[in-house]
């Protein structure tokens, strides 16, 4: 079959590493099933193991990419969870907790072997494109806010970072849940597109705000650390899902006890999650922003998109 494998490592040129071209078809164990896939998004992760980040070299090649959606052998229309985890309980924080890429052949290729419980409905109403940004980004941006983050309607969020596919997810999906949402970036056209989508304020990178906020979901780390902390009611919390300015900012200590803050750790989310988040989509009509579409044989262009960073949404890989 066709897929694009990692075959070596450089934090130079990642995309040296990136192979495509013929690759065996999986051969699932008991109990895994192969799905013929009809979209697949991209992720930094797929940028990060190119580079050599969270995996050995023992495991190349490998197929990269979390995500997808397509058909079960039996003819259903599914969505993938990506977290390949064992025994019961929350799957994010299992011993043996990895992602499709990780350990096992990942989805940018013609077909991929996935455990039988990580396959999920595909609502009719949500495209293969669509329904492929779910089970990473979009399935991060819930657990932040509703999981961790414990909003409600009616609750103020800031969104550090305005373009990023968290970052944009969590948007949508605030807004979909009757949040007041203020992001921020240092970019004025991403802010002007982040108020189209919903937003109710953009700020830039480090202002003031107007207004306190009971939670913010933070990707960016060290940039935007300080503002963060100082952006927050009294009692309020900060979701961390990411860092991708720096891993270790200082940590405003005063601040957190004094007002007595809580930072609160977050990764990918449970299959229980995506399956609330996939019918809230389904419910409520929002639907992933997708940046753009490539054929799988193109997915270099892709690639070279993701690491060039300027996007708003989603890239996804797609077969006929």
């Amino acid at each position: 079959m066709f897929a694009l494998t990692a075959t070596s490592f450089s934090d130079d040129d990642p995309l040296s590493g990136l192979t495509p071209g013929e690759h065996p078809d999986p051969t699932p164990p008991d109990g895994w099933e192969v799905v013929e896939v009809r979209a697949a998004s991209l992720n930094h992760h797929d940028l990060w193991t190119l580079r050599g980040v969270g995996i050995t070299e023992d495991r190349l090649p490998i197929v990269l990419g979390c995500d997808a959606a397509g058909i079960a052998a039996d003819g259903r229309e599914v969505v993938l969870h990506s977290v390949i985890a064992t025994g019961p309980g929350d799957e994010t924080i299992a011993d043996d907790f990895n992602i499709l890429s990780e350990k096992h052949d990942g989805t940018f290729a013609e077909k991929v072997a996935v455990p039988a419980r990580n396959l999920l409905p595909k609502p009719p109403g949500l495209s293969f494109a669509e329904a492929a940004c779910l089970p990473t980004a979009y399935l991060t941006a819930y657990r932040m806010l509703f999981t961790k983050g414990e909003l409600q309607p009616g609750h103020r969020v800031l969104i550090q970072g305005a373009g990023g596919g968290v970052a944009t997810a969590a948007l949508l999906l605030a807004r979909a849940a009757g949040l007041h949402v203020t992001v921020t970036s240092r970019d004025e056209d991403k802010l002007a597109r982040a108020i189209e989508l919903g937003a109710h304020e953009g700020v830039t990178s480090g202002e003031r705000l107007p207004q306190r906020v009971d939670a913010v979901l933070e990707t960016v780390g060290q940039a935007t650390w300080k503002h963060s902390i100082r952006s927050l009611k009294s009692g309020g919390v900060i979701v961390v899902a990411g860092a991708t300015s720096g891993p270790n900012p200082p940590a405003e200590l005063t601040h957190v006890f004094y007002r007595q803050l809580r930072v609160v750790g977050s990764t990918m989310g449970t299959k229980d999650e995506l399956e609330r988040l996939i019918a809230l989509c389904d419910a409520t009509g929002v639907r992933p922003l997708v940046d753009d579409t490539f054929a799988l044989e193109d997915g270099r262009r892709a690639f070279e998109r993701m690491a060039e960073g300027e996007l708003f949404g989603k890239l996804v890989l797609t077969r006929d």
